[in-house]
């Protein structure tokens, strides 16, 4: 299984390579953050030009089946769900 990282270990990745406090960067990472989900709140996408897209898709309505009854059709409604595409630069690094 692939490593993870967790919100921390960003925030001090992103200190150390900016060269200042985790509290800066912890402070800049929550407002990149809250600036993409108000502009996706809007309907809106956010394009970070190499890393990739983000924007929101709408999923239509669809009959599903119970998982604890089978036989059992259940109607899930339409909704609106973020979605991410990952742009040129960031397909190459992660190959």
């Amino acid at each position: 299984m692939a490593n993870s990282t967790s919100k921390g270990d960003l925030v001090a990745s992103m200190a150390s390579a900016a060269g200042t406090t985790k509290r800066c960067a912890s402070d800049c990472l929550d407002a990149l953050l809250e600036a993409i989900t108000k502009q996706l709140k809007k309907g809106g996408s956010v394009t970070l030009t190499g890393f990739g897209t983000f924007k929101v898709s709408h999923r239509a309505a669809r009959t599903g089946v119970n998982p604890q009854n089978p036989s059992q059709k259940i109607k899930i409604p339409a909704r609106k769900v973020p979605t991410f595409k990952a742009g040129k630069n960031l397909k190459e690094a992660v190959q």
